[in-house]
């Protein structure tokens, strides 16, 4: 099992950082996975017989790593599953993306249509059958002129397959280390981080945030001095 690094335990809920390249639940690689492994923590950890209940209330893609949240029981899955529903659930992402963003601030909106058998997502026109529209915010948070990279937060507004970097690459702004959609950093990591998670809490309705930040080294030495 992996060393698994904890950002939050209480009864009902565990919030932990899911590393690059581990899928967030079992696929057909049958590689380690992050349900598996924090259902393995807990049954260890509280000396649980049998199976352990563990909700999977929101999903990761395997190649980007940053804060995750379970659910330990059915009624915090059922009101954080809600949550999503009614966007009280909320994510941001750091991204390391390629070339100079001349507006600061601003709002992607596209509509994007998800291609089943090669399991990417592309830009259509909002008239295409089973289009969904996707929308983010985005914000510019460091320049490096060396190397023509931008560091920017995204705040998602919609949760579409793959939305970010597709969103991204279509603004010519493709994400460093992506192997989809990007034109930079073939064969590296894929510099989008999940880092912060805002829920209220299942039970006591406290709102929470929990912040993550991936570790400054490679394509994130960006980050150094930024935060």
């Amino acid at each position: 099992m992996q060393n698994l690094k904890i950002l939050f335990e209480d009864n009902h809920i565990i919030v932990v950082e899911k590393k690059p390249n581990v899928p967030s639940q079992a696929d057909k690689t049958e590689d380690e996975d992050m349900l598996t492994i924090v259902k393995q923590y807990i049954k260890e950890k509280y000396n649980k017989p049998g199976n352990v209940y563990l909700g999977l209330v929101h999903r990761l893609d395997r190649p980007v790593g940053g804060v995750m949240i379970f659910a330990k029981t059915s009624k915090a899955a059922a009101r954080l599953s809600e949550q999503v529903r009614s966007k009280i659930f909320k994510k941001k992402y750091l991204a390391v993306v390629d070339g100079k963003i001349e507006k600061q601030v601003g709002t992607l909106e596209n509509y994007l249509y998800k291609d089943e058998r090669l399991n990417m997502s592309r830009v259509v026109s909002r008239d295409k059958k089973n289009a969904k529209l996707a929308k983010l915010d985005y914000k510019v948070l460091k320049y490096n002129e060396i190397k023509n990279l931008s560091l920017l937060e995204i705040n998602l507004h919609t949760g579409r397959h793959h939305q970010i970097r597709v969103q991204l690459s279509n603004f010519g702004h493709s994400i460093f280390g992506d192997q989809k959609y990007g034109n930079r950093g073939q064969g590296k990591q894929i510099a989008l981080w999940a880092y912060e998670l805002t829920i209220e809490h299942p039970i006591t309705k406290e709102k929470i945030t929990f912040k993550d930040l991936p570790e400054a080294v490679g394509t994130w030495c960006i980050l150094k001095g930024e935060r």
